[in-house]
C-alpha cells in the first residue's frame, strides 16, 4: 500500500488520496457585465455573476424590453412601489428606481454570490437618486424563494395608510421566468401574496419561448393564471434584432419575439372597491 511518502506529497505528509486533482474540473467561468443606454444616452452597468445554474449569468433580453418599457411609460413606475422577481442582474428595478419608484425590492435566489451581484449593480448605479448623506436608496436587494411568505418583502414597505388599505406592491415584475414550468404554481403565489388588491396594481410577466417547441407550456401560465381567477391582458410584442441564444435550435422568429402580458386582481377582488 502506498504511503504518504511515496507520493508525489511533501515528506511526513499523506496528502488527499481521495481529492480531486486541481484540473479536474473546468474553472468556473469569470463574472462578466454588460451595458444598457437609457433613452437619455447615459449607460447602466450590470454585473453578472460568471455562472448559475439560476440563469442569472445572462443579461435576459426581457429584462431589456421592461425596462424600455418603463422608460416609455414612467408613470407606470413613478412614485409607486415595486418588486421583481428572478432578477438576476436587476435592470428592470434599476430603472424603475432612475425614473423614481417610490419604493424597489429586486430579489432573486438567496445565493450569496448572487445577491451581493445585485447589490453592487444598485450601488455602482449613479443615476439612481440618493437622499441624506447619498446612502439613502430607493431600492433594496433581497433573497427570496418563489412561493415562499412574502412578510419578509412586504417588510420593506412602509406600513398601509389605514386599516382598509391594501398591503402590497404597486407593480411586479417577472421577466424571462415562465420557461421554468414546474415553477408556474410558486410564481403565481408569489404574485396573489405581494400584489397590492387596487385595479391600478399589475404584474408585468415578459417572455421570450427560447425553446419555440414548449411555447405552449410557457403559455400555460397564464391559464394557471386566470383559473387562479387573475386578469390577463397581452400588452406588446416586441421583434429583436437577433436571438439571445443564436446557435439555439428551433424557429429564430420564436426566439426573437418578447411577449409582454399583464396580470392584475379583477374588480371584484379589490379593496378599494369593496370599501366604495
Amino acid at each position: 500500500m502506498a504511503t504518504g511518502a511515496d507520493s508525489d506529497d511533501e515528506p511526513g505528509e499523506t496528502g488527499d488520496l481521495f481529492a480531486d486533482p486541481e484540473d479536474y474540473y473546468p474553472p468556473s467561468p469569470p463574472p462578466t457585465s454588460q451595458t444598457y443606454t437609457t433613452q437619455s444616452g447615459a449607460t447602466v452597468t450590470l454585473h453578472l455573476v460568471g455562472h448559475s445554474p439560476l440563469e442569472a449569468h445572462h443579461l435576459w433580453n426581457g429584462s431589456r424590453v421592461v425596462a424600455q418599457h418603463f422608460e416609455a411609460h414612467p408613470d407606470e413606475v413613478r412614485g409607486r412601489t415595486l418588486l421583481e422577481l428572478g432578477a438576476g442582474a436587476g435592470l428592470p428595478s434599476i430603472v424603475a428606481a432612475i425614473l423614481g419608484s417610490a419604493r424597489v425590492v429586486v430579489t432573486d435566489f438567496p445565493d450569496p454570490d448572487l445577491v451581493q451581484t445585485m447589490w453592487k449593480n444598485v450601488r455602482g448605479c449613479e443615476l439612481i437618486p440618493r437622499a441624506g448623506d447619498g446612502e439613502d436608496l430607493p431600492i433594496v436587494v433581497d433573497g427570496y424563494v418563489w412561493g415562499a411568505d412574502v412578510k419578509p418583502l412586504l417588510a420593506h414597505l412602509p406600513p398601509p395608510a389605514g386599516p382598509g388599505s391594501s398591503q402590497g406592491f404597486d407593480v411586479l415584475v417577472l421577466a424571462d421566468l415562465l420557461f421554468r414550468h414546474s415553477e408556474h404554481g410558486r410564481m403565481l403565489s408569489s404574485i396573489a401574496g405581494a400584489l397590492s388588491k387596487k385595479r391600478s396594481s399589475k404584474a408585468f410577466v415578459v417572455f421570450t419561448s427560447y425553446r419555440p417547441w414548449l411555447a405552449h407550456k410557457d403559455l400555460a401560465f397564464f391559464d394557471l393564471a386566470r383559473e387562479q381567477g387573475f386578469e390577463v391582458e397581452q400588452i406588446f410584442e416586441r421583434k429583436m434584432d437577433r436571438p439571445l441564444f443564436e446557435n439555439d435550435p428551433g424557429d429564430e422568429e420564436v426566439r426573437k419575439t418578447v411577449l409582454g402580458f399583464t396580470v392584475r386582481w379583477p374588480r371584484e377582488a379589490c379593496l378599494e372597491d369593496q370599501e366604495g
